[in-house]
């Protein structure tokens, strides 16, 4: 299996037509074909369903687009980096983080750190925590920003900060109505979205367990890809959605409601490598201290 034909594969799936996505790719339809028959043959499986139109994917074929994509942004993310490495002359500086602290103080402290550092280019890279430990061993970051905490040999975890978590809810659930405090248990009659899907321990698992603690069971649970889309599905009225308070602003349309038990927080977590004597790494460290 070759990028090709992940790249082919990908195309045909987007565009469910052979024709369309022959145009995209300026080539000819049936070398096109004949690619994505060969990619068949290799992995044992039909991966469209021939015939239907527009086409449709089957079982595996719907497995296997999932994964080209990733593999396909993860390329087209290496490919970027290191061009952009090769045309910049200063050193670069990876910060690993997970989307959900963006919201928070940790942006202003990002930019005055930027400011203080013209040597450095400094790149942000959204990741989970779980992502952000193997590459802080192998050193594709410097540091890491995450809520979920692992003992992990060589890696350095403390807790910045205990953020409240608050409900968000669309404008018409029944928990719009007031502005108290709601209690956990007034939750689980309705659906209750987390994120991210994967990958797992996240912050959808350290949710689950803030019920799980309680002895309550959500009456069902719906898994989203990340913070956003998970607000968004609360705006449609599939459920409500636990985030960290200083996401609370992000969306206009929907209700946030604090919870009335105490201990329903998300830490906030910086990671570093242990014995990590970066100059740069002690700087940020003292100015997310202050």
């Amino acid at each position: 299996m070759e990028l090709r034909h992940l790249r082919y594969f990908q195309m045909v799936a987007a565009e469910r037509s052979f024709t369309r996505a022959a145009e995209r790719l300026h080539i000819a339809q049936p070398p096109l074909s004949r690619q994505i028959r060969q990619l068949e043959e290799e992995l044992g499986a039909e991966l469209l369903v021939r015939g239907s139109r527009p086409l449709e994917l089957t079982e595996a074929g719907r497995l296997l687009y999932e994964h080209a994509v990733q593999v396909l942004d993860r390329v087209d993310d290496i490919h970027w980096s290191l061009r952009a490495l090769g045309g910049s002359r200063r050193t670069v500086y990876p910060i690993g983080l997970v989307g959900s602290i963006l919201y928070g103080s940790l942006p202003r402290v990002l930019r005055r750190f930027r400011a203080s550092r013209p040597d450095l280019d400094v790149r942000l890279i959204e990741m989970t925590t779980l992502e952000q430990l193997p590459a802080l061993r192998d050193h594709r970051i410097a540091i890491g920003f995450g809520r979920l905490s692992f003992q992990e040999p060589g890696i350095v975890q403390r807790v910045l900060h205990d953020e409240p978590l608050v409900v968000a809810v669309s404008g018409d659930s029944p928990l719009a109505a007031g502005t108290g405090p709601v209690p956990l248990a007034a939750l689980v009659g309705e659906t209750l979205l987390v994120y991210p899907r994967k990958p797992r321990p996240s912050y959808a698992d350290q949710v689950l367990a803030l019920f799980r603690d309680r002895g309550l069971l959500p009456n069902a649970v719906v898994e989203a890809g990340e913070l956003q889309t998970a607000l968004g599905l609360v705006a449609c009225g599939v459920g409500l959605c636990l985030v960290p308070d200083s996401a609370s602003g992000s969306r206009g349309d929907l209700i946030y409601r604090p919870i009335a038990e105490p201990g329903i927080t998300s830490p906030i977590i910086v990671s570093t490598r242990a014995g990590d004597d970066n100059e740069a790494t002690t700087a940020l460290l003292a100015m997310v201290t202050e």
